[in-house]
């Protein structure tokens, strides 16, 4: 079999997905070689793989970074493609046009670079339309904590090895820090088209609360605190058993790891200027969303182009290491203050 592209699709229990995605890449106008990684799925998932004429299904250890891992191994062509099952393909051309793309840029600049869509929510539900927006205008911005497993990544499969693979230690949050890994070894390219992807996580857990906790966990990632990560149980559950997010514990772990960590962790407020600097352009892009500015010529840019080079300087250090101990002292006070009383989360 001859493949210009091995697409890779990690699955748990995604039988109402599969045929869907299945015929939007066979439909595609390259040669494709499709690997269903899957997780241990308990409906008709293996089945509905089996009976398609361009699938293969590959029984992987359950989490995301381990079954993209293992559907890797089993890929046979020279180039990677990693969606998620509720990834949306516009057009037929879509593959053909974003391989070629990539191909063109890794003759300019090289073998270390990975390519990433833009995308646009398929929502079942009214409302949230302006937090949509601001989501879909940061997954073209290619800033770093914005690119995530939903954008599809594609890349040599030597780059991908070169990598070291997806990390396997969490059962999630494989596709930021991979996201992570290409930014310090390579560059990331914004791929023609846009990569529809379902919203059905946001309807369901709720939108405010579920950006919050996505928020929240990038930004504990940023910070070094991972193990927030490793004892937020419910953190990221399974789409087949996804509820209404209640988000106060995992504010309260939050909160309690941050005052641990300032005992112990002198170089925390660094962190977490850090963190502030590398942020601080977020709300630009809301203005210019809200007032209705072109993102590539309003607040934004010159945010970009004039305040941006000065955060970096010994002034906007000091300013964000004065921000995040005025954010330290803050969460010493009683957090009923901000938030009803909950219960608490437990570690695993």
């Amino acid at each position: 079999m001859h493949a210009d592209l091995s697409v890779v699709v990690p699955v748990l229990d995604e039988a109402d997905e599969l045929p869907r995605l299945l015929d939007e890449l066979a439909s595609q106008s390259l040669p494709l070689q499709i690997v269903i990684a899957d997780g241990g799925s308990r409906d008709r998932s293996r089945e509905i793989v089996e009976r398609s004429e361009r699938a293969l299904w590959v029984q992987a250890p359950r989490g995301r970074g381990a079954q993209m891992n293992a559907g890797a191994a089993a890929a046979i062509a020279e180039n990677l493609l990693f969606l998620h099952v509720d990834s949306h393909l516009m057009h037929r051309c879509q593959l053909e046009q974003a391989l070629q793309s990539l191909e063109a840029a890794r003759r300019r600049h090289g073998g270390c670079i990975a390519g990433h869509f833009a995308l646009a929510f398929r929502r079942q539900q009214a409302g949230g339309d302006s937090a949509y927006r601001y989501m879909e205008a940061k997954s073209r911005s290619g800033r770093p904590g914005t690119i995530n497993g939903d954008q599809g990544l594609l890349l040599s499969a030597d780059f991908f090895r070169e990598l070291g693979g997806f990390d396997t230690r969490l059962p999630f949050f494989e596709d930021q820090k991979m996201a992570a890994e290409i930014f310090r070894r390579g560059r990331w390219l914004l791929l023609p088209g846009v990569l529809g992807t379902s919203a059905r996580r946001f309807e369901t857990e709720g939108l405010a609360p579920r950006y919050a906790l996505m928020a929240l966990m990038t930004w504990m990632h940023q910070i070094g605190l991972e193990d927030f990560l490793q004892q937020a149980v419910g953190v990221y559950r399974e789409q087949s058993t996804t509820h209404a997010l209640d988000l106060r514990p995992f504010v309260r772990l939050a909160r309690r790891q941050l005052l641990q960590a300032l005992s112990r962790q002198p170089g925390l407020v660094e962190r977490i200027g850090r963190s502030l600097r590398a942020n601080a352009w977020q709300p630009w892009l809301a203005l210019d969303l809200l007032t209705g500015r072109p993102v590539d010529s309003g607040t934004l840019r010159w945010f970009t182009d004039h305040a941006e080079p000065r955060l970096h300087g010994a002034g906007g250090r000091r300013l964000s290491r004065a921000l995040a101990r005025l954010l330290l002292l803050g969460l010493r006070l009683p957090l009923e203050r901000v938030l009803p009383a909950g219960r608490s989360v437990q570690s695993r």
